[in-house]
């Protein structure tokens, strides 16, 4: 039960590990000056207020106040796959030796049967040896 159970998570952990390994994804952000106005993940940041005027103001005095960054997260594209043919005979012979020795190290034990597992006992009332005084030397 408890390996079955491990067994699960650990797979279920290596999965989720590698999905996040190999996602990308773009964080933008807002700047009105040096102060940030807005960071999003998967959505465009929202823009200030002065950008409007800014957009206006800048065909007079080419100066621009606001400014967007993007910083790319790139994930791991490429993954190293191996196929069986890339190993070689002496691993081939180590992997097929401990499977070997492994499944036939295992016994199942037989089920025993248990003639007395549904017997109740009497009930004892008196101590019948204690009543008698007879006692085992």
């Amino acid at each position: 039960m408890l390996k079955q159970f491990l067994h699960k998570t650990f797979s279920a952990f290596m999965a989720v590990l590698v999905l996040f390994s190999t996602v990308s994804f773009t964080v933008e952000k807002h700047f009105c000056g040096d102060v940030l106005i807005d960071a999003a993940v998967f959505t465009e940041a929202q823009k200030c207020k002065m950008e409007a005027f800014e957009k206006e103001q800048s065909k007079i005095t080419k100066k621009h106040c606001c400014k967007d960054e993007l910083e790319v997260v790139k994930g791991q594209d490429k993954l190293k796959r191996s196929q069986f043919e890339d190993i070689t005979f002496e691993q081939h012979v180590v992997v097929f030796s401990f499977i070997y020795s492994y499944t036939n190290s295992l016994e199942e034990l037989p089920n025993l049967i248990v003639p007395h597992k549904h017997y109740s006992p009497p009930i004892l009332i008196d101590d019948i040896q204690v009543l008698d005084e007879v006692f085992l030397i």
